[in-house]
């Protein structure tokens, strides 16, 4: 998968999981869609890790570990933001 499909794909996981996790972000859409190309990369690697294939293909199992990928990252990252 290139980079303009991982840009892509996690704007859309970033933005699935902004509608699954509403809140006030620390941060704004920005912040949100760079959460969802992160999380795009995380829940790829994770997935790898647990045997569950490669997400090399813009398909629905590759949209659904971006998307768990990127509600992690913003768990987190509300976790840490929160604090200040």
């Amino acid at each position: 998968m290139g980079i303009i499909s991982w840009i892509i794909l996690g704007l859309l996981a970033g933005l699935i999981a902004k509608s699954i996790m509403p809140g006030k972000d620390p941060g704004g859409c920005l912040v949100t869609i760079l959460l969802g190309i992160v999380g795009a990369s995380v829940g790829g690697w994770i997935g790898t890790q647990l045997g569950w294939g490669t997400v090399q293909n813009f398909d629905l199992r590759g949209l659904g570990l971006s998307i768990l990928g990127s509600l992690v990252l913003l768990f987190i990252y509300r976790l840490i933001a929160g604090k200040r």
